[in-house]
């Protein structure tokens, strides 16, 4: 299994060992575009591995922080009281640079910058750039994805 992730559409387009499309999803990618330099909060190009998955059999909704549960279930009301929060919701795809010097190692490692395909609050606006970085997804989606993808399958994510 291949994903392929297109910055300029804000679309993913998952596909089988044949190279045949299974599915597409809408995604928002960083808000600051396209980079891999650490602190940068730019979505990181190139060849990617899923390195972990985390989250599985949590409910829907369910607050992630440095990829723990909080215990907490985003709600509206929650949102309220935290504005301006990085919601990290119900599953993590975490991802790993296949490409030392390009997003591999040093300050250009999308591991140690903490780039996932994770969930969102369902207001998340998908098919337009903006998160801190990472690949935003509706809860509904990253659960389907979640439970379908393996671990070390290739992720790559084009500016086109």
């Amino acid at each position: 299994m291949k994903l392929l992730i297109s910055v300029a559409r804000q679309m993913m387009t998952v596909f089988d060992d044949q190279g045949a499309v299974l599915r597409e999803y809408p995604v928002s990618t960083a808000k600051a575009g396209v980079g891999e330099v650490s602190g940068s909060y730019q979505t990181p190009r190139g060849r990617h591995v899923i390195r972990a998955k985390i989250g599985a059999r949590q409910p829907e909704n369910t607050v992630f922080v440095r990829r723990r549960p909080t215990g907490e279930i985003w709600t509206p009301e929650l949102a309220d009281a935290f504005p301006g929060r990085d919601w990290i919701l119900t599953r993590i795809l975490w991802l790993s640079g296949c490409e030392p010097g390009r997003n591999r190692r040093g300050c250009v490692d999308t591991m140690r910058r903490y780039v996932y395909i994770h969930g969102s609050p369902p207001s998340t606006e998908m098919g337009v750039p903006g998160s801190h970085g990472c690949i935003r997804m509706r809860n509904a989606d990253i659960v389907e994805l979640f439970d379908q993808v393996p671990c070390f399958s290739e992720v790559e994510i084009t500016e086109d």
